[in-house]
């Protein structure tokens, strides 16, 4: 989990992710650029927003938390920008998976 504090704060039931980068650049003895990799679908979870809603305006729990490895849709969330860093603003439904 990182131990900085992410000055974003998504809201409603999103989740601010980091992309977890691959390692390796060079597969098979062929160098990979940057613009013909894709998109990491592994991300650590750096900010949860402040929950989704139900009927009765109870605020429901996410089923992720703070530092969890997780698998994200591929093409889901938004890029963000921030302090040199990015990352990627998605709704928890765009998560598919708890790693580990």
């Amino acid at each position: 989990m990182s131990k900085t504090a992410v000055k974003i704060q998504p809201l409603g039931d999103r989740v601010l992710v980091k992309a977890v980068e691959e390692d390796e650049q060079i597969r098979g003895g062929i160098y990979i650029p940057d613009s013909a990799k894709e998109k990491p679908q592994e991300a650590e979870i750096v900010a949860l927003g402040t929950g989704a809603k139900n009927d009765k305006g109870e605020a429901l729990p996410f089923n992720v938390k703070l530092g969890d490895k997780v698998i994200v849709s591929k093409y889901g969330g938004t890029e963000v920008k921030f302090d040199g860093e990015t990352y990627t603003l998605l709704r928890e439904d765009d998560i598919l998976a708890i790693v580990g």
